[in-house]
């Protein structure tokens, strides 16, 4: 992640100073003084006062109209956001900055915030999208001929084909931002691409080449004085002994990683170096240290938000009170790393990203194939018409001018019904595909043959489910389970259609719906919520009809949350329109976390809707979600005509 832009200023000590400031008539004054506490108080991680200034700047540089200190605090709020784990928000306000940048013309802000978003989305583990940044990204560097982050962007592709394990790609990057560097005579840069070069022949098994980069960079950190890289170029050192199972030397490197993590505050490390600690204790029979160490690492992974962090924590935890004994502690370690684990599944992420080109020209293939085929039977019963005009030809010039003009009239009649059953079929086949696919996405497929997989930034996502559906549905007949269901999801239907949002699918009791797709909508966010009420309201109703009446009635969870995910079709012969990513995953924690008849939303979400005037809100506080841990949740209710007044 490339750092805020700008260096260090100035910047008050106290809130007196900073009111007097604010109340200053000169804007410009007041919003610089208020820029430089806000960056004083980001490299203190004293973030949500940093996050205030950097608000209030943005409202006094928009009266002189300085986009490029507006671009300034949106590139800083960003990159809060990035440290706190929010990266929804990360991109959303990096594309603010751009869009401050650009009307500025600050070419080289725009290049450092494209190389950012795909720093997210690598982080993410969406790689083929990070590297369509990252090229964007180098494009404008060279352009404005920036060649220091030019290196940095270069560097950035090479991690991510590491990531994907093609390390002759990787280091053919790796060594052209090595190059650059050296050309530039820029130690800091040369250090950070040392570190990946070594961490390669790690990873190939070339261990003394890997020593030598490594020992190198550190050597280069040492001069610099600069514990970040300090730091980095340890903690790989400690990684390279312990995948030779040389723990004592590993001990000394990550034990150094942790008293310089400590000592800058980098939440990140101190983690990895507790629980690589940790790991070594446990391999060398020394499993009560080994608690303590694993301990304080998954704690501070909680504190970070780490999923990779936690699991391994999990992990390390797990493998001590095995040997220690303790086989019960040692099963809830276990079972909370599966479920982290299932969580970030990040081979399976890395090779479905990596593999979605491939896929995508499997789609296209396959549709190309059907196309040819249809061409070649259309081809066919064209020669087949053919014939049979020849032959009618021939039998009618030797009949009667009766006969001609009978045969005639029984040809014109059976063209008309033919092409007119041909309209009923296509438009029986449009209203077909209209109801399994959306209408873009079906013009779409109709007029190129295929459809390519797209990316969406900002995306809710809602789903439903019975509460205890197998125990209701034992009290019913088979017949009228399904017409109980088919009446529930017909009005969900309704109201998808209602709120002009779109129905994702049904996988037994659970319904699923998606507001911003394959269209962005400014009012999706707040009409998924308006459905969501409406769905629970639908719901209460029926229950209280079944009372009435004596029969089972089914009572309901609903969750939504928002964040980008990835939307595409799905199969050849039966398309399936379907969602994927991480935001979807999250909605399902929502629903699973929320309560009977309440419309629970994600921390993300409420952010995003706090300040419409038609809702109201109940703070439940961090909430237990499985694979997520804890997180904060809202229950969101429909304000009364009176609250609204009110």
């Amino acid at each position: 992640m490339v750092k805020g832009p700008g260096e260090l200023l100035y910047a008050q000590s106290d809130s007196t100073q900073v009111n007097t400031v604010a109340n200053s008539s000169n804007s410009q004054t007041a919003a610089d003084s208020l820029f430089s506490l806000g960056e004083k108080y980001v490299n203190s991680q004293r973030y949500e006062q940093s996050l205030s200034l950097f608000q209030k700047s943005i409202k006094l540089y928009g009266l002189t109209n300085n986009h490029k200190k507006i671009g300034d605090c949106f590139n800083y709020i960003a990159v809060i956001n990035y440290f706190q784990g929010d990266y929804s928000k990360t991109i959303l306000f990096s594309k603010k900055s751009i869009e401050s940048y650009k009307k500025a013309s600050h070419k080289k802000g725009v290049a450092s915030l494209l190389n950012n978003i795909g720093s997210v989305y690598n982080t993410s583990g969406n790689y083929l999208k990070a590297l369509d940044y990252y090229k964007q990204a180098i494009v404008m560097f060279e352009e404005v001929g920036e060649k220091e982050n030019l290196g940095v962007a270069i560097r950035n592709i090479g991690l991510i084909y590491m990531e994907g394990k093609d390390y002759k790609n990787a280091m053919e990057y790796f060594r052209k931002s090595y190059a650059l560097h050296r050309k530039l005579n820029d130690q800091k840069n040369i250090c950070e691409t040392l570190i990946p070069i070594g961490n390669v022949y790690a990873k190939e098994g070339r261990y003394d080449r890997a020593f030598e980069n490594l020992t190198k960079a550190l050597q280069i950190a040492d001069e610099e004085k600069d514990k970040q890289l300090q730091i980095r170029a340890l903690a790989s050192l400690g990684d390279l002994f312990y995948g030779k199972s040389d723990y004592n030397r590993a001990l000394s490197y990550y034990t150094r990683c942790l008293a310089y993590s400590n000592e800058v505050g980098i939440l990140q490390y101190q983690s990895v170096s507790q629980i690589a600690i940790g790991g070594i204790m446990h391999m060398l029979g020394k499993n009560r240290s080994s608690l303590v160490n694993c301990q304080e690492g998954l704690r501070l992974a909680e504190k970070l938000g780490s999923m990779s962090q936690k699991k391994g924590g999990c992990d390390c935890l797990y493998r001590a009170h095995k040997s220690l004994g303790n086989h019960q502690q040692a099963l809830r370690y276990y079972e909370q790393a599966n479920a982290y684990a299932d969580s970030l599944n990040l081979a399976e992420t890395s090779n479905k990203m990596m593999g979605m080109e491939f896929q995508q020209q499997q789609l296209v293939d396959s549709i190309a194939y059907v196309k040819k085929e249809y061409v070649v039977q259309l081809k066919h019963k064209e020669e087949v018409r053919r014939r049979e005009k020849n032959r009618n030809i021939i039998v009618i010039s030797l009949c009667f001018v009766l006969l001609i003009a009978a045969g005639l009239w029984n040809r014109l009649t059976y063209t008309r019904k033919s092409k007119s059953a041909l309209q009923t079929e296509k438009d029986r086949s449009d209203t077909l595909l209209l109801n399994i696919l959306p209408e873009e996405i079906a013009e779409e497929l109709k007029e190129k043959g295929k459809v390519s997989a797209r990316d969406y930034d900002l995306v809710s996502i809602l789903f439903t489910d019975f509460k205890s559906f197998t125990q209701t549905a034992e009290k019913m007949t088979p017949q009228s389970l399904v017409e109980e269901l088919n009446i529930c999801f017909k009005a969900f239907d309704l109201i998808t259609e209602k709120y002009q949002i779109e129905k994702i699918k049904t996988i037994g009791d659970a319904y699923m719906a998606a507001g911003g797709i394959p269209k962005a909508d400014k009012d999706s966010t707040r009409n998924i919520v308006l459905a969501g009420l409406e769905m629970q309201a639908f719901i209460r109703n029926r229950a209280i009809e079944g009372h009435r009446t004596n029969r089972p009635a089914f009572e309901m969870r609903l969750g939504i949350h928002i964040g980008p995910i990835v939307a595409g079709i799905v199969g050849v012969r039966k398309f399936q329109y379907d969602v994927w990513g991480d935001t979807v995953n999250t909605a399902s924690r929502m629903e699973s976390s929320g309560m009977v008849g309440k419309v629970n939303i994600s921390e993300t979400l409420y952010q995003i809707i706090k300040d419409e005037d038609c809702f109201s809100f109940e703070y439940r506080g961090y909430v237990q979600a499985k694979g997520k841990g804890e997180a904060a949740m809202y229950f969101v209710e429909k304000c009364s005509v009176a609250q609204v007044v009110a």
